[in-house]
């Protein structure tokens, strides 16, 4: 596993949040900790985190000029005179930490404490919203029928008395994120979340809202339990819902081959080691076979609503329409530094010749804060019976996370494949490959980018994988799947040329 860059997990953690279904985290409870620290004990971890944040981080300027960093953390030691609990200092570091703008570095959503909160019957704002071009419109209402009924695609203009610009200031501090593209999509995602983190356990909204004829209205609306929202939820319509877990190969009419190939990790409920490609391999030659079989010449893969995962997966899939050797970056730069040997080594076993301990290798002959090239093999493209021989097609949107948007990068730069759909939120050139280090007094998990690294094409540029042919995606889903319509139709009409 090269670059793990392991973005999926703020996504899932927002489609899971977002959904208001429960998390299964019963192993990953914190050990025990002070219900309260000092102010001098706060201060001593926001040292401890800027300074080894500055020591590992690849490049924690690259966003934000360090005189505007050094003037916020003077800021905070000032303003830290009182006792802080454990949630209150970890999310005190988060926002320390989002101030950044880099979407790998971060102390992630305090998830344990919010499902505490949920499962104790703690009510939150029951709307789904997305978030476009900094607006705000709901996607779902999850409240009872006992008040206004508010309809998908309105404009949430205003929420409590505030125009919506303001909240989204508001709770994008809370989100580590490269863009407001990206910032956006994480915030839609984990909006309810990130309300209850701002403001706490609220008993009602008020919401000022747009109607399509341009009118506004005011709604007084009560937060809701997850036992509500689940019951509403299953009270509405049914709408199509692009699954991030499931995987689909199916034939289309005209030899056209569609594949969902799931996220580049073993989901299974149990498993043992999601990051054992086995069970993905078998189902990607499964796939193709049927599709060789079929005499399919197109083949669709869409990657649309896909969490990510890791390469060891993803080129298992790559490589069966790849038409030469590949990888997934042009460079991948590291910053050597003295907790990423650390969190190698917890990873590294005995005489490993693995990643791990190609690493430790490159370690041990690297001085702390050195830039080193880490050397990427190439993957060989499948056999010339193994591989597919038509034309491929990769569909997206803004929600194709982390390895998703390397897979769909690689494929536009090798010209491997045609890009369909809209641009990635999360981006082709990045800030990733993410270690770990635990402040010493809070045991709190902060998490950084160690590498930099670049799409093939070595474009450094920060922004998500635009697509080839761009295909509008409306901002409700609906049940006849337009864009997956409009790229069959694409495809259909480009037929009539010859195949790369």
């Amino acid at each position: 596993m090269y670059h793990s860059r392991h973005g999926f997990g703020a996504a899932l953690i927002g489609f899971v949040l977002s959904m208001g279904v429960a998390l299964s985290n019963e192993g990953d409870q914190p050990s025990a900790t002070p219900s309260v620290y000092s102010a001098q004990t706060a201060r001593a971890e926001l040292r401890e985190l800027y300074r080894t944040l500055q020591a590992s981080h690849f490049d924690l300027f690259v966003h934000r000029p360090k005189s505007e960093y050094d003037a916020r953390y003077a800021e905070l030691l000032e303003q830290w005179t009182k006792p802080f609990s454990h949630l209150e200092l970890q999310v005190a570091l988060q926002k320390f930490m989002a101030y950044g703008q880099v979407a790998h570095s971060r102390i992630d959503f305090p998830a344990i404490e919010f499902e505490k909160f949920r499962t104790s019957g703690g009510r939150v704002l029951p709307l789904e919203v997305k978030v476009r071009e900094g607006r705000a419109y709901v996607s779902a209402d999850l409240g009872n029928t006992n008040e206004p009924d508010i309809v998908p695609g309105e404009e949430l203009t205003a929420l409590n008395g505030e125009d919506f610009r303001v909240w989204r200031k508001r709770l994008s501090a809370y989100v580590s994120a490269d863009n407001d593209r990206f910032s956006d999509t994480l915030l839609e995602a984990l909006f309810p979340a990130l309300l209850w983190q701002e403001l706490g356990a609220v008993d009602a909204f008020d919401l000022t809202l747009r109607e399509s004829n341009g009118s506004s209205r005011k709604v007084h609306l009560s937060a809701r339990t997850r036992a509500q929202m689940q019951d509403a939820e299953a009270r509405k319509p049914k709408q199509l819902a692009l699954d991030w877990s499931a995987r689909e190969a199916r034939m289309l009419p005209e030899h056209l081959a569609y594949l969902r190939p799931g996220p580049f990790y073993d989901n299974r409920p149990g498993v043992e080691n999601i990051w054992d490609p086995s069970e993905f391999s078998d189902f990607i030659a499964t796939s193709m076979n049927r599709f060789r079989d079929a005499k399919a010449d197109t083949l669709i893969v869409d990657l649309r609503n896909n969490p990510g995962g890791d390469n060891s997966f993803s080129d298992l899939l790559v490589r069966r329409y790849a038409k030469r050797p590949f990888r997934f970056a042009s460079h991948f730069w590291i910053k050597v530094s003295r907790a990423s040997t650390a969190s190698n080594a917890e990873r590294v076993k005995p005489d490993e010749a693995g990643v791990s301990g190609q690493l430790a290798q490159a370690y041990a002959k690297a001085r702390n804060g050195e830039i080193i090239e880490f050397p990427i093999a190439m993957t060989d493209p499948a056999s010339e019976t193994d591989r597919f021989h038509g034309r491929v097609y990769l569909l997206i949107n803004r929600y194709s996370y982390s390895n998703t948007a390397t897979v769909a990068a690689l494929s536009q730069d090798y010209h491997f494949a045609t890009i369909l759909g809209e641009e990635t939120a999360d981006l082709a050139s990045t800030y990733g490959a993410m270690e770990q280090f635990k402040l010493p007094l809070s045991g709190i998990v902060v998490s950084y980018p160690k590498a930099h690294i670049i799409r093939p094409s070595g474009d450094p540029d920060s922004r998500g994988v635009v697509p080839d042919i761009a295909i509008e995606t409306p901002l409700l889903e609906q049940n006849d799947d337009p864009v997956l319509k409009n790229a069959i139709a694409i495809i259909k009409a480009k037929r009539s040329g010859p195949a790369k």
